[in-house]
């Protein structure tokens, strides 16, 4: 076994077919991409107001909406990212699978319930309940741009690798086919089209996943020791921390940042819109949180399998961030047919989450700042939908640019960026407007606005802006992720300036913010 492991990464970086025409991973892939616009034609039918754009018209049943959050939640940072950088770092990678789970209790107790009950589209609904709407609105559109501005860039690299890996082309050609049929998805289907192919895709992933993690603990007697002790052999100090994460205060400020995150990320928060009522709302979380942790066990597997049966100079010579793990893993234990489906599964996976982030990216254009402040709430049906497609195309190019500027990062550590500026910007006024009696729209904008650039000001101070892309010497900012940092500064700023003057009407209005989070309407 051990002169197996040995002569493995020469193996596969000699005779992988990886970045070459794969007749049998091109029919995987197209059957899924054909299927995906067969329910977007389907869903177009469905789609005739603003309703069904949003949120499918709130139909969605709680476990259809679980299945659904997963698939949104399960992006491409989580699959080929996580194992990647677990292949590449060893015990370290997994610091992101436990702070992406952890957040999801805050989600169930504290969001998915007074959400559901207060709000109509966006989470800016719910901030803006009781506060002055267009300062507030203002504020969270700007907020919610920049969380999915950034994790957009995590998807649009894995989806540009991914094609690149399956067809030959050019990475950049490649963000811009996927760019394209993203947008084909939410300009017809909107929301409806969006949560099928959510859960179709949480459905493979989990299946493709499952089998991959199978496959691989075949390889070891089904005995998971054995394969931490070969990666442990190829790699000394594989299984101890401080590959990734070295500096304690590094490690709370990602851990706080993924943990807050979840409850501020915009397109996880507008799924709750979805459903009925507040009581299918939390059996969707409870659903979501059961498929999401079985997915996070799976990743530890998937990562240490390729770094003990693939290895990482492999891994390194497809992609130097690391993404590819899973798929080359899948080519090797199961040839060509496997790396379709597992690049398929891939592929679905970051559509579905795409389709998502800029469905509520649309939201918070047409929505928060067209229909509310530029129309005040005054625009019938046809025009909302009209805004809402051209602003789907807008971020639809966007994501395009974002994915061929920031090429060769890894795409677990970009998402672990967009969840320190959710927490920042989103997750402190949301939970002020729920449970502060003296929170005002002063407080709200100043903590979303100070949440937002603060954070975005830390990130581009950070080592991994100024040293890693940059090429500088030396980062002004020490930690890679600022939410130590920026997750209080919000609370903070959010409550000094709400104390420094009050706001009558916020306080008058919150006796029925508290009915409605409690008894719905």
């Amino acid at each position: 076994m051990n002169i197996l492991w040995c002569n493995l990464p020469i193996a596969v970086a000699g005779t992988h077919s990886l970045g070459h025409f794969n007749p049998l991973a091109i029919a995987f892939f197209l059957l899924f991409v054909v299927s995906s616009l067969g329910i977007t034609y389907w869903a177009a039918k469905q789609t005739t107001n603003t309703s069904h754009f949003y949120t499918a018209g709130g139909n969605i049943s709680g476990f259809q909406n679980g299945l659904a959050l997963a698939g949104d939640f399960m992006s491409a940072a989580s699959f080929l990212g996580i194992t990647g950088l677990v292949a590449l770092n060893g015990f370290d990678g997994l610091i992101y699978s436990i702070g992406f789970l952890v957040g999801w209790p805050i989600v169930m107790f504290l969001i998915a319930e007074p959400l559901r009950n207060l709000g109509k589209y966006t989470f800016a609904d719910v901030v803006a309940f009781r506060l002055k709407q267009k300062p507030v609105r203002i504020a969270a559109a700007i907020g919610t741009l920049a969380v999915i501005s950034f994790y957009l860039i995590a998807q649009m690299v894995g989806a540009g690798e991914l094609i690149k890996l399956l067809f030959g082309f050019d990475y950049e050609l490649a963000v811009v086919i996927v760019g394209c049929v993203m947008m084909a998805y939410v300009i017809f289907g909107g929301m409806i089209a969006t949560t099928w192919v959510q859960i179709i895709k949480a459905v493979l992933l989990l299946g493709g996943t499952i089998l991959l993690a199978i496959l691989v603990l075949a390889q070891f007697g089904f005995n998971p020791f054995a394969m931490f002790a070969a990666a442990a052999d190829k790699y000394p100090g594989v299984l101890a921390p401080g590959k990734q994460v070295s500096d304690p205060f590094d490690a709370i400020s990602l851990g706080m940042s993924l943990m807050f995150g979840t409850a501020g990320l915009p397109h996880i928060l507008m799924r709750f819109y979805t459903v009925p009522d507040a009581k299918a709302a939390r059996n969707s979380v409870a659903y979501a949180t059961g498929f999401i942790g079985i997915f996070y066990l799976l990743t530890f597997i998937l990562g240490f399998g390729a770094m003990a049966l693939v290895g990482q100079d492999a891994i390194k010579e497809v992609g130097t961030g690391g993404n590819m793990a899973a798929p080359i893993l899948a080519q090797f234990l199961g040839g060509d047919g496997f790396l379709g489906f597992i690049a398929a599964v891939s592929f679905a996976t970051i559509l579905a989450v795409v389709a998502g982030l800029t469905l509520s990216g649309a939201a918070a254009l047409s929505h928060d700042l067209w229909v509310n402040v530029v129309r005040s709430g005054h625009a019938d049906e046809s025009e909302q939908l009209k805004v809402a497609r051209g602003a789907t195309m807008l971020l639809g190019a966007l994501a395009m640019l974002l994915g061929i500027l920031f090429k060769g990062q890894n795409v677990a550590y970009m998402v672990g960026l967009a969840f320190a500026i959710a927490a920042s910007a989103n997750f402190p006024a949301l939970i002020m407007s729920m449970l502060w009696k003296r929170f005002t729209t002063n407080g709200a904008v100043a903590s979303m606005l100070v949440g937002t650039f603060s954070s975005l000001l830390l990130i581009y101070l950070s080592p991994t802006i100024q040293m890693t892309i940059l090429k500088h010497a030396s980062a002004p900012f020490p930690l890679k992720n600022p939410g130590l940092v920026t997750i209080p500064l919000a609370f903070i700023v959010g409550i000094v300036v709400s104390l420094w003057k009050t706001e009558r009407q916020a306080q008058e209005k919150f006796a029925e913010v508290e009915d409605r989070i409690h008894i719905g309407y």
